[in-house]
């Protein structure tokens, strides 16, 4: 399995204090950046675009990852790659012609990864893992930051990872939601490597670091 890596989200950053905060992030060991992309369409939430992706590149050297939480994201994935976007993370259930989409994003010279939310089976990953870089189980139902952890996603994280082994693949399987010191070393006992975690990690009660640190020291 791929080594095991912390991805924070800037959904729960402090927006007034963005680049610091990301700077803070890279600082602490993260892995990677991800911006969460919400239209209000596939999700009851607006959030980011591209100039939010094209700052979060100016503030830092890691891998971004956008995912795109939103309707018709064919017409947006050339958007967030030319803003610095380095893996681009569709939702299935947003996909007319999944495929194409992720043959899209390589075009672009990004990864693809492929989300699907909790009450979408693992079986709809079958005809396309092999043309993925990554798979993004949810963990809570995509739309807001600080939700509880959907305990039965940890099954779906298992037959995800042994269908990747089954076909010798040896990608990323990503969690986003509800990830803290409780729920990180039960997502990576079940199969997953790549950690999303926004409310855990930016909040007003610790520093970045100290959040950081504590989350990584849950995994050993």
């Amino acid at each position: 399995m791929p080594q095991v890596e912390i991805v924070p989200s800037i959904l729960s950053a402090d927006l007034a204090r963005l680049g610091e905060q990301v700077k803070a992030a890279e600082a602490a060991g993260a892995n990677r950046i991800q911006v969460d992309v919400m239209d209000g369409r596939f999700v009851p939430n607006i959030t980011f675009g591209p100039l939010v992706v094209e700052a979060v590149r100016r503030s830092t050297r890691l891998p971004i990852e956008a995912h795109l939480m939103i309707v018709e994201p064919d017409r947006y994935v050339s958007d967030f790659a030319s803003a610095g976007a380095d893996v681009i993370i569709v939702h299935q259930e947003a996909a007319t012609h999944l495929h194409r989409l992720v043959q899209q994003v390589h075009q672009l010279g990004k990864k693809a990864g492929v989300a699907i939310n909790p009450s979408t089976p693992a079986v709809v990953l079958e005809e396309i893992l092999g043309d993925v870089d990554s798979v993004l189980v949810m963990t809570v139902n995509p739309g807001f930051g600080g939700q509880t952890f959907i305990e039965g996603a940890l099954g779906k994280i298992t037959r995800v990872r042994q269908m990747m082994n089954e076909r010798g693949l040896d990608r990323d399987i990503e969690v986003d939601g509800g990830i803290g010191v409780v729920t990180a070393p039960l997502v990576v006992k079940a199969g997953a490597n790549l950690l999303v975690a926004g409310a855990f990690i930016f909040n007003d009660k610790e520093s970045v670091a100290s959040a950081m640190l504590r989350l990584r020291d849950s995994l050993t």
